[in-house]
């Protein structure tokens, strides 16, 4: 790009903010664009004929606006997302008809009976005591049924490791708000949950992006950061990647607790997905067991609506953790977690597991006549594809056009985070049409796009 000139003239306010807004009104109208390098603190401040802090001031201020990264070495540059939002919901009027084709939704018509549970629940005596207040941590019974969800995950822990949070997203508050402050950097994937993007951006908190391979985080890169800045966290999904679905070897496991171990990084280990596929190895969190935080929902396997996930942490982390499920929503619904104990230990949540990968398989192999042709990347029981685009597509660019034609999905930058190069695609949702016939007429529309 050519030299970008900014002016302050004629402004109102704080000239930090008038840089901010400035910045914001260029990115928008194209005039910046994503992946362009902003001049120093010194060239911009000497250009304008303002200090060097209020031009600091000012990155910061647009840095927080979600439009720039800063990295140690580089430079500024415009954020890989700063023209697109990176929240997976949107709030406006669903549009009639619209195909669901970007929210990873889990099968419902899967689902456990939930009237035959609850009449489980109110034959028990002591029914009552789903309606007081417990512990935060979650009632002893919910925390054993915890521990045994874990092994579902390849991970041995006791009841006392296992704190019961409101699903997965609500654990994750909880390890940002307990665990970091704001200003922390917290390295992940290049690529990852725009769930944690928007959280940590709310909290302050810098997420600072890693290059990947195949298999995920690459460990040179993340152990190139933690020598370059002053890393304090680790955010990894090493079972089915959101949204690339790489999974990590045992190999690069261990290579990537290694790193944290040797930079003290408290791990975050997110395996939303983990349980969509057959799987053997064991989680990183069980590599650096004295510095890690693993977060096992049931969102994704077995019925989102409960609004429960375990996690386990260290014994030093555990009381930060708890306090933090205090501070938030006091305990989770102890119904809830009752509701989703019983199934676990009845049975009823390993064969929700084994009939959503079941259809899972389906509509994987039903989407590949029609994807013939196109590079993807997904798991034969996967809940989603990472799609290649051809030129001169972008992923932004598809999923503004596709909306118009009745189609919802998301493209890379979604995902991107700070200043990481965004590859050319697209993740495409497999289990978000609510039929078979649905996918295959929202798969026929972007085939008729790209």
């Amino acid at each position: 790009m050519t030299k970008w000139n900014p002016t302050l003239e004629d402004v109102s306010g704080p000239k930090y903010r008038a840089l901010a807004d400035v910045i914001e009104r260029d990115v928008f109208s194209g005039k910046l664009k994503p992946g362009d390098r902003l001049p120093t603190h010194r060239e911009l401040a000497d250009d304008l004929e303002i200090n060097v802090s209020t031009v600091t001031r000012g990155y910061v201020e647009a840095e927080r606006r979600g439009l720039i990264a800063g990295t140690v070495g580089r430079g500024t540059f415009v954020a890989s997302d700063a023209i697109i939002s990176s929240s997976m919901v949107s709030f406006e009027p669903q549009v009639p008809g619209m195909i669901e084709l970007g929210a990873a939704n889990t099968f419902y018509d899967c689902d456990p009976d939930i009237q035959e549970g609850m009449k489980k629940l109110i034959r028990r005596r002591n029914s009552d005591v789903f309606l007081r207040y417990t512990d935060p941590r979650g009632l002893p019974e919910h925390r054993a049924a915890g521990a045994e969800w874990c092994k579902r995950y390849n991970l041995d822990v006791t009841p006392e490791d296992v704190l019961v949070c409101s699903g997965a997203q609500h654990a994750l508050t909880c390890c940002l708000t307990a665990l970091f402050r704001a200003g922390d950097r917290v390295a992940s994937d290049a690529l990852t949950y725009p769930g944690m993007k928007t959280l940590a951006s709310m909290l302050g908190i810098r997420l600072v992006p890693v290059a990947m391979d195949g298999e995920g985080m690459m460990p040179d890169a993340l152990n190139a950061i933690c020598r370059r800045e002053k890393i304090k966290g680790l955010y990894i999904m090493p079972g089915v990647q959101n949204p690339t679905t790489a999974c990590m070897s045992a190999e690069r496991r261990e290579a990537i607790a290694l790193i944290a171990r040797k930079h003290s990084l408290t791990i975050i280990e997110d395996d939303a997905y983990g349980l969509t596929v057959e799987n053997s190895l064991l989680p990183v969190s069980s590599l650096a067991p004295d510095n890690s935080v693993h977060i096992a929902g049931l969102s994704k396997s077995l019925a989102v609506g409960l609004r429960v996930a375990f996690m386990s942490a260290p014994k030093i982390l555990r009381d930060q953790l708890a306090h933090a499920i205090l501070n938030t929503v006091w305990m989770t619904p102890p119904l809830n977690a009752e509701l989703a104990s019983e199934w676990i230990i009845d049975g009823t949540a390993d064969k929700i597991i084994a009939l959503k990968r079941g259809e899972a398989a389906k509509r994987s192999q039903l989407a590949k006549e029609p994807l013939k042709g196109l590079t993807y990347y997904g798991k034969p029981t996967g809940f989603f594809i990472w799609i290649k685009l051809p030129e001169p597509w972008r992923g932004y660019l598809l999923e503004a056009k596709a909306r118009e034609m009745g189609v919802n999905l998301f493209g890379a930058e979604k995902f991107a985070v700070g200043d990481s190069i965004v590859p050319a695609m697209a993740r495409i949702s497999l289990s978000g049409p609510r039929t078979a016939e649905e996918l295959l007429r929202g798969i026929d529309i972007l085939r008729e796009l790209i």
